[in-house]
């Protein structure tokens, strides 16, 4: 039998339970991956939009400025909440990454590594819950601004006769 470059031989039938035990960390990489999608799509739409404002607003005057004004600066706003989300997400990702390397780290040289999984889990947790929050208060603020002004509301056509 040849020497191993391992500490121990590792066991088949518990490599495969560590296998097991790294699928759900996987799905849950999964998981955040889509979500990374979703916003890094929002955040572009919100960049494409401030960037259609942008000549519009140097352009206007009076109300019409004050408004753009004010629009502008809740995409900005709106940016660094889905940009915030964006790090959270990524941060969680790499938490859930380290997870499964320390995962399969125990198994191949013995060390006992369960708290550092554990508080890895709680960390990668944290973050994900600190990006959908965020997202929640990104998504409540952009449904706020989406409504329709009173004016346009109000708006009734000259009758050209």
């Amino acid at each position: 039998m040849e020497p191993s470059i391992l500490p121990h031989a590792p066991d088949l039938g518990r490599l495969a339970t560590i296998i097991s035990q790294a699928v759900a960390p996987v799905f849950l990489l999964a998981g955040v991956g889509a979500f990374l999608n979703v916003t890094t799509g929002r955040l572009a739409r919100i960049v494409d939009r401030a960037r259609q404002l942008e000549p519009r607003l140097l352009a206007s005057r009076g109300p019409e400025h004050d408004r753009l004004v004010g629009e502008i600066r809740l995409l900005d706003r709106r940016m660094r909440l889905v940009s915030r989300t964006v790090f959270f997400s990524v941060l969680s990702a790499l938490l859930i990454c380290a997870v499964v390397v320390l995962l399969f780290a125990a198994f191949l040289t013995g060390w006992a590594l369960g708290t550092a999984v554990a508080l890895l889990f709680i960390a990668a947790m944290i973050a994900v819950g600190a990006a959908f929050a965020i997202f929640l208060h990104e998504t409540q603020l952009a449904g706020r601004a989406v409504r329709i002004r009173s004016e346009v509301l109000m708006h009734q056509a000259d009758d050209a006769e």
